[in-house]
């Protein structure tokens, strides 16, 4: 960097996220309409936003004069009892990236350790680095988490340990049994930071929601999102559940109105249509079954997943994706995850999995296979 100021030096090796091309952005450098474009590149629900969500946010803008419910206590009322605990319990955050900063900020230092998984989400190790933490990595098992191993790295060091479960890019999942283990087995020194993304499209998920609500896991932070089964993306919400003494904690570095009132009004829509989540996690259970089922008649290996979105092996991940775009479809490459020869496809509505599966047959030249 060139500017004279005396920057973090930890800025020096931190890469900028690179989030899934937005459709006008693709559109615009190759001369495409908008309108013939897809987009599966950032696991977003393809059914939109609850009918309710747009209604509730509709009615808010007419007060978009006025500064958000800085505690957002409507919202935390309904999550909370949705729940099963106390807005005490709650915290809110710009997206659950926000949470994750948030934890930096609370327990990181040049002295502390994190441990996660080799295919992890990106922004945990950005988050370290920002904080001048040490990242311990563990290699992955079968793309996934080695629960037993991440136990093994922790030290007295060890300040944090991220499970994503659904895990975010491979769409692995641990099973519930053996998580609960793992739980059970981190010191209770150590934060347990619990990324539920894509909580939503498990069928059997691990529930430790009572045991938050009674205090037996004061180092359990639980992260949820509206951007996925809730198609909610654009707002920008998500939330951590965890010890009322942690939250308080958090809420120390929280920026005031950090969750705008569009956000609140859409949120408490959307948590009034479960009937839409239904209808997401259907829709999303067909497509996986439609790509995994392509997949194997193609010869592709791939990850089964239990998410949103779907990893598959193709070679030159990178040069795919540009062939994939240039024929309008939007996919992810995984290059940035240490993963050149994979790409990350978001499940979409059957009409537009149909369209990628075979702009992605076209662009391997297996078009001879069926769908």
């Amino acid at each position: 960097m060139s500017t004279p100021l005396a920057l973090n030096p930890a800025l020096e090796t931190i890469p900028n996220y690179q989030p899934g091309r937005p459709i006008e952005e693709v559109a615009r450098e190759l001369g495409l309409p908008a309108a013939e474009i897809i987009k599966l590149a950032s696991n977003e629900n393809p059914l939109g936003p609850s009918p309710r969500a747009l209604a509730a946010m509709r009615r808010a803008l007419s007060h978009a004069n006025l500064y958000p419910d800085g505690n957002a206590f409507y919202l935390k009322q309904k999550l909370a009892g949705k729940l099963g605990v106390t807005p005490a319990h709650l915290i809110l955050g710009n997206g659950s990236n926000e949470i994750i900063e948030f934890i930096g900020h609370a327990l990181l230092s040049s002295e502390a350790e994190v441990v996660v998984s080799q295919y992890c989400f990106a922004v945990y190790p950005i988050v370290t680095a920002l904080f001048n933490a040490k990242l311990v990595t563990v290699p992955a098992r079968n793309y996934g988490h080695d629960l037993e191993a991440m136990l093994a790295a922790i030290t007295p060091r060890t300040r944090v340990v991220f499970v994503a479960n659904p895990n975010n890019p491979t769409g692995t999942h641990v099973d519930r049994d053996a998580l609960l283990q793992f739980v059970n087995a981190v010191p209770k020194t150590v934060l347990v930071a619990l990324d539920e993304a894509y909580i939503e499209f498990l069928d059997n998920p691990l529930d430790l929601m009572s045991e938050i609500a009674t205090g037996l896991r004061p180092n359990a932070l639980l992260m949820r999102t509206f951007s996925k089964v809730y198609g909610l993306a654009g707002l920008r919400l998500g939330y951590g559940i965890g010890d009322p003494d942690l939250i308080a904690a958090l809420e120390k570095i929280r920026q005031p109105f950090n969750i705008n009132a569009l956000s609140q009004a859409g949120a408490i829509g959307a948590l009034d249509d479960p009937a839409h989540v239904e209808r997401t996690r259907r829709n999303n259970a067909r497509g996986l079954r439609l790509f995994a089922r392509t997949f194997r008649c193609l010869k592709l290996e791939f990850v089964p997943s239990a998410a949103n979105f779907i990893l598959v092996r193709v070679g030159d991940g990178a040069r795919v994706f540009a062939a994939m775009q240039k024929l309008g479809v939007i996919t992810r490459p995984m290059g940035g995850y240490a993963l050149p020869d994979w790409i990350r496809i978001s499940i979409g509505t059957p009409k537009e999995n149909q369209r990628c599966l075979e702009t992605l047959k076209q662009v391997l030249g297996a078009r001879g296979a069926q769908v």
